[in-house]
């Protein structure tokens, strides 16, 4: 990004392109996201464990890459490399899943997908963080999760198109998934960026919590505690199919949540701004602790219509602006290495997470899985709790 860039105008060329990559990639993703789960269950006949752990060693995956992506772009003082390749290969990867005969092609076929995550992500938020001022990072990160999460919206619907001209055949929707995919990484090419002097060579990467103050190392336990027992959505989706949904109105229901989730990212980000980035996270954590304890007992259509909506907003007052308070407590030379910490530190949790939401469910019942979610946000909330904001944060 040019400095000149850098202005009070939060919709600059850098983020528009971001937020066009992410547009672009979710839709391919999440044109899949809510037919994995079936394919995985009804066409190759897994298990609610191997679901569980398909998606924790995925997601694993991609987050022992953030640190090292992190530091690493961080040293080189470059953020379009690691962006651009982490997308092609997660473009290439959706092929490879339609045709897979059995889970375990799956599994290597999401490690692909989530190692392009891995490398791209911490890289990427760095960037977005670099391209506007502290005053309007909230804004920003806001815009681009609405963005990503605008993409998730129409994916599902793109979805249902694509099956209804093959005759409900979903295979075929992996390969049609390539076509955004591949979008993505042409947008990723076009971002200009600003030529820095390399800070040190990228052979070894060595991070350590010592380069971190308290109050981030405060956040990186809260957030790893939750993400301990936040669970994939995936298990959202198969309560809904499971109560008697059918796979139309499934995917069309995660249309609805993620469309609602992008509508209130840009809103709860510059709210962000305005009241502090802890008061939003807090009350977006209070708000899921609520829904996964009803989603657990939901049965009725209209139970997962209004649970999902409300899901949305607990989405939308997190995840971008949970990414924006992260960048507030990190020194401002280490913002794509704490960034990749945080990442790792939470992914690798999830890795535990699915794999116990799948194990819980199977052996205790769906409720148990949620009540298990619930009782996370609960612990992560009371310890956020004791972080107080300053009145400024780095830039």
């Amino acid at each position: 990004m040019a400095p000149e860039e850098k202005s009070t105008n939060v919709l600059n060329a850098t983020v528009v392109r971001l937020g066009l990559i992410s547009l672009f990639a979710d839709i391919s993703s999440e044109m899949l996201y809510p037919i994995t789960p079936i394919f995985l269950t009804s066409v190759l006949g897994a298990s609610m464990f191997s679901v569980g752990l398909i998606e924790g060693m995925a997601e694993g995956v991609a987050s022992l890459l953030k640190t090292y992506s992190g530091k690493w772009s961080d040293q080189l003082q470059k953020r379009k490399t690691f962006i651009w390749l982490g997308y092609l290969m997660s473009a290439l990867a959706k092929p490879l899943i339609g045709g897979a005969s059995s889970w375990g092609q799956v599994l290597g076929a999401r490690v692909i997908d989530r190692f392009g995550k891995g490398i791209r992500s911490s890289p990427r938020d760095a960037l977005l963080a670099d391209s506007v001022p502290f005053s309007l990072r909230g804004a920003a990160f806001g815009w681009h999760r609405g963005m990503d999460t605008l993409g998730a919206a129409i994916g599902p619907l793109l979805a249902l198109v694509f099956l209804n001209m093959t005759v409900q055949d979903l295979r075929s929707l992996y390969y049609w998934a390539l076509i955004p995919g591949l979008l993505a990484v042409i947008v990723a090419l076009s971002i200009q960026e600003e030529k820095h002097k390399p800070t040190g060579a990228p052979s070894k990467v060595v991070v350590s919590l010592k380069l971190f103050n308290s109050k981030f190392k405060t956040y990186i336990f809260a957030w790893t505690l939750f993400s301990i027992a936040n669970s994939s959505d995936v298990f959202l989706l198969l309560k809904a199919q499971k109560s008697g949904l059918s796979l139309t109105k499934t995917v069309i229901l995660y249309a609805f949540y993620n469309l609602l989730y992008s509508l209130g990212s840009p809103y709860l980000g510059r709210l962000s701004d305005k009241i502090g980035r802890r008061v939003v996270l807090i009350s977006g954590l209070s708000v899921f602790a609520i829904v996964y304890l009803l989603f657990g007992y939901a049965t009725s259509e209209w139970h997962f219509w209004l649970l999902f909506g409300i899901y949305g907003i607990y989405m939308a007052a997190t995840d971008g602006v949970g990414k924006a308070y992260a960048v507030d407590l990190i020194d401002p030379s280490l913002k794509a290495t704490g960034l990749g910490v945080l990442g790792t530190a939470t992914g690798l949790a999830t890795i535990f997470a699915s794999s116990a939401a799948g194990f819980i469910w199977d052996r205790f019942g769906a409720p148990y899985t949620f009540i298990y979610g619930a009782c996370g946000a609960a612990l992560a909330i009371l310890i956020l709790s004791f972080i107080k904001e300053d009145s400024q944060a780095s830039s």
